[in-house]
């Protein structure tokens, strides 16, 4: 993919602004991943961090001048002004940034005018003067240079001139764009998009955005600054960031390019966004949003039966845009508020294909809502429910084995170390197997006695590994005597499926949910039922 033209910017700074969010804590190794991901995506600037500031930046610079070979963005180096009362030459900080590597420095420099008489605690007049040599001299090193009017929205309600005064300055000495800061996100898209208009008309600088989400309008605010004419928009992936977050660079951008038709990414990458944005999660370990914009989950997923008859003769009668745009998928969720068009899409989606039989669609129909009110909950237990489809439409249960009888023990002794055991009476194929199994509690050790009992006749449930296990304690009745239900995650090393059990006694469910989840395997491997 070539480079986007220089005429707009997408810059990043997940890997600096981002990785201030509370619980992040990003290893040099993860911010060299997430780069790759980030340039595959296109983005036109990768921020990598303060280089001279901590020993993991620097060590990352020192890095990624050797290992990062970026197609479609350029590195940045982040740092600050130089000191007051000293010159930039002299600033060791300033000379990190000009040994980076790095062809493009940001530097975040002082826009309200409180700031600096309480933060740097210098002369407003000093201030101008870091920011002018600063820019100065990492210029005629041949570095481009931008520049994070710090607060600036802040500053400019508190003082315009002087805001206005950071800015011709920098644009002055060279910054090739001045990002006006929403530090402290407490700006709303109409008086911000008026703020920048206001500076646009007063101003040669060459304006970007850099907004926070404290009120939950970095996106919106975002779009409102290019609206109102800046070119460079500045956010982090997943909206990643301290207290509430940036702005989410992948809605952004999605809008930009989907909504107001702006090509801000190589042609075919924004298709690659979903995939990206979770594979970005995974090196943060950061836990995606389900109802994330765009990338979600459930981005694209209908629960309500209105919703699926609809969809049923046009996808686009519920869906603002078409997933795959984004690299998404449509999803339909069936719950009790399903009805028969949420079924029939449904079976199509799971491929279990079901014609036009309008008597198993209404069979199906009256059982989920009947197995609903009991507690159970198809929407994140597919793999259950197309257990469900497939016996109804075959008249009877796909079934590989018999669990006869179950029992568990869990020991302590003396040294405070607990053990569970399970002992399963399971019957297939006409032979009856006594098995048992251990494990880390007995739900895990019912699990390993299930497959090491059938693993001599199904070899490939060798494959199989509980991934996930969740508990929930239903309404209605207090105490450990509510009714549970349980979703157990199972994979097999090329896929995972959920599946779900629910009783009052919580090893029950449990047991349930993983007889559910080892036939669905065998069907997985392509076993034929008895």
């Amino acid at each position: 993919m070539p480079k986007m033209p220089d005429n707009f910017h997408v810059y990043d700074t997940t890997l600096r602004d981002g990785a201030q969010q509370e619980g992040l804590n990003l290893t040099v190794h993860d911010k060299l991943q997430i780069a790759r991901h980030l340039d595959e995506l296109g983005v036109g600037f990768i921020e990598g961090g303060w280089p001279g500031a901590n020993p993991k930046d620097t060590e990352f610079f020192e890095l990624a001048k050797k290992e990062l070979k970026l197609k479609n963005a350029t590195f940045v180096a982040f740092g600050a002004t130089r000191r007051a009362n000293t010159k930039a030459a002299d600033d060791p900080l300033i000379a990190a940034l000009r040994n980076s590597g790095a062809p493009v420095v940001t530097m975040v420099a002082k826009s309200h005018d409180r700031h600096v008489d309480l933060a740097l605690k210098t002369h407003l007049d000093e201030n101008l003067a870091m920011i002018r040599d600063s820019i100065q001299f990492l210029k005629s090193g041949g570095q481009r240079v931008f520049l994070d009017a710090e607060h600036f929205f802040d500053g400019y309600r508190s003082n315009p001139a002087y805001a206005l005064e950071v800015v011709r300055v920098a644009a002055e000495a060279g910054a090739d764009v001045v990002a006006l800061c929403d530090t402290n996100g407490g700006m709303l898209p109409d008086e911000l998009s008026q703020v920048v208009h206001d500076v646009l008309g007063k101003s040669s600088a060459r304006l970007g955005i850099h907004c926070h989400n404290d009120t939950g309008c970095a996106i919106a605010n975002s779009l409102a600054a290019v609206a109102a004419g800046a070119t460079h928009v500045q956010g982090t992936l997943n909206g990643y960031g301290e207290r509430t977050g940036n702005a989410d660079l992948v809605s952004i951008i999605a809008n930009l390019q989907l909504k107001k038709k702006q090509q801000v990414l190589p042609q075919g990458a924004l298709q690659e966004a979903f995939r990206i944005s979770h594979a970005v999660a995974e090196v943060t370990n950061v836990a995606p949003s389900q109802r994330q914009p765009y990338v979600g989950i459930s981005a694209f997923a209908h629960k309500a039966g209105l919703h699926a008859s609809a969809i049923k003769v046009d996808p686009a009668l519920y869906q603002h845009e078409d997933p795959s745009s984004v690299g998404n998928d449509m999803r339909m969720l069936v719950s009790d508020m399903a009805g028969r068009a949420s079924i029939e899409l449904k079976s199509q989606e799971l491929g279990v294909d079901i014609g036009t039989n309008k008597e198993v669609v209404t069979r199906v129909v009256e059982r989920v809502k009947e197995m609903e009110a009991r507690g159970f909950t198809f929407e994140a237990a597919d793999a259950s429910f197309e257990l469900l489809l497939r016996e109804e439409l075959d008249g009877k249960r796909a079934h590989f084995f018999t669990v006869e009888s179950w029992e568990t023990v869990v020991d302590k002794d003396a040294s405070g170390a607990v053990t569970s055991r399970a002992n399963v009476v399971i019957k297939s194929r006409g032979e009856t197997i006594n098995a048992t199994g251990s494990g880390n509690g007995p739900v895990n050790a019912i699990d390993t006695a299930l497959r090491s009992g059938l693993e001599k006749i199904y070899p490939e449930l060798k494959k199989l590994e509980l991934t996930d296990y969740k508990v929930r304690i239903l309404e209605g009745r207090h105490g450990t005597g509510a009714v549970t239900r349980v979703l157990v995650e199972t994979s097999d090393g090329n896929g995972e499926w959920n599946t779900i059990g629910v009783h009052e006694n919580v090893i029950a469910a449990s047991a349930m949910a993983l007889e559910d989840a080892v036939t669905y395997g065998l069907l997985r491997q392509g076993k034929k039922p008895e």
